[in-house]
């Protein structure tokens, strides 16, 4: 039987320890989960559309389990566990803390309800809020601030997930829902393709040790670059529909191996959530069915279809050491989740200069999801945010139109495996500038 203990109180009036920015920040990332959550019905946040999308009601639990269970418990004397069994229901991948719902059946959890889900949320926010009140925080080693402030960015992560697996959702829906009416965007054309000559020799890789990073990002390394160039911009659906008309999923010369035996078994003919309505081509968005914007970057594609259109296109993909290298001097910045589109715009940036780096969609790398030189997995189960899947994935660098404002950074590597395609992923075209 589920507990359904009341909410515990938040203090009031706020303590004064609760004004610094990691509380701000960690209340602000709460709010922004319920926030992305409200559009949806109850009905739409139990549902889960396949084995790779969880469903809404599942982010909104596990994101509270992780700091219930990573922080509360261990920290807290008397803290009062919500209930015993949301340990097995929310648990994702940490083997180290116990059996778990089977990940294809998350859609089965019609228990507990999407309600006694929000009471979780606001009982563990209630006293995440106490840790600051009562100065724990403050008093507490490095680590505690530290966990706290990986479970934001765990957050963060799995609001992008809330996001994309609510597409995946509506995509399988007969009456194509839209997530939120159509934003109203200045139309604009993409930029001439053009490729950016970058030297080679030695550069240095990962994070600086300014801020947050996830482990997977370091040690910093050198890494061995030849001279090379990389397009100005993604790839756009006007190019893509090129490469379908040429015949390019048809052609298995341009295809990797397990590539080409994934889109026959498959049946792709287009990228995902594309299908055509009186001889138009036409995409499921956060905003329903719409007609492809040919000026806008390609998204929805999986590795071995970035790579058949690099191949068919004279070029490749960058290595991630490349992209991060190319970065340098460029701000931050772009069309991620702050700029409220929830979709890839068109590319504009000065002559000379790369468009889309942050934002607008995850771009493919050749590189493999591999550790750095001197990478050790943190100790605990912690350790099993990255290291464990690093065997089988590609890197994907850059963020995308549904990651959230300053979540995103230059040595931030991202990794799928790569038949996968329900994310906002894209292509950026590389050459050798020999």
């Amino acid at each position: 039987m589920l507990s359904t203990l009341s909410v515990e109180k938040t203090a009031s009036p706020r303590s004064s320890k609760r004004q610094g920015d990691l509380y701000e920040r960690l209340l602000s990332s709460r709010n922004l989960s319920l926030s992305l959550a409200a559009p949806l019905s109850d009905e739409d946040q139990v549902v889960q559309s396949m084995d790779d999308a969880s469903p809404t009601k599942w982010h909104l639990a596990h994101t509270t389990w992780f700091y219930e269970s990573f922080i509360l418990k261990p920290t807290l004397s008397d803290y009062r566990e919500f209930s015993p069994d949301f340990e097995y229901c929310f648990n994702s991948y940490y083997e180290s803390k116990g059996d778990r719902h089977p990940r294809a059946r998350r859609g089965l959890l019609t228990r507990p309800s999407v309600a006694q889900v929000r009471e979780y949320r606001a009982h563990v926010d209630a006293a995440l809020a106490r840790l600051f009140d009562e100065g724990v925080v403050d008093s507490s080693p490095d680590p505690l601030a530290a966990l706290i402030e990986l479970g934001i960015n765990h957050e963060q992560q799995h609001q992008e997930l809330l996001l994309t697996d609510i597409l995946s959702l509506f995509a399988v829906e007969p009456l194509r829902p839209a997530y939120r009416q159509t934003q109203t965007l200045a139309q604009s054309s993409a930029i001439d393709l053009e490729f950016i000559p970058f030297s080679g020799g030695i550069h240095t890789i990962g994070h600086d040790g300014a801020g947050f990073s996830y482990d997977n990002e370091g040690p910093r390394h050198e890494a061995l670059l030849y001279p090379y160039r990389l397009a100005n911009r993604c790839v756009t659906n006007a190019e893509w529909l090129s490469f379908m008309e040429d015949g390019g999923y048809r052609e298995p010369l341009l295809w990797l191996a397990d590539g080409w035996a994934t889109i026959k078994a498959q049946g792709w003919t287009s990228p995902l959530y594309w299908e055509q309505r009186d001889g138009v081509w036409h995409q499921m968005t956060l905003e329903g069915l719409r007609p492809v914007d040919l000026e806008r970057p390609v998204t929805h594609v999986s590795f071995y279809e970035a790579n058949a259109f690099a191949t068919w296109a004279g070029k490749r993909l960058p290595t991630e050491f490349e992209w991060e290298a190319a970065t340098s001097g460029y701000p931050v910045e772009g069309n991620d989740l702050g700029a409220d589109t929830l979709r890839p715009c068109a590319a504009q940036a000065a002559q000379g200069r790369l468009a889309q780096l942050f934002g607008d969609v995850w771009e493919w790398t050749s590189s493999a999801y591999l550790p750095y030189p001197g990478y050790r997995p943190a100790p605990g189960a912690v350790g099993e945010y990255n290291g464990k899947f690093m065997v089988s994935q590609n890197v994907l660098r850059g963020g995308s139109c549904a990651t959230p404002k300053g979540h995103i950074r230059a040595s931030y590597r991202n990794f799928f495996y790569p038949h996968q395609r329900w994310q906002f992923t894209g292509v950026r075209l590389a050459e050798d500038d020999a």
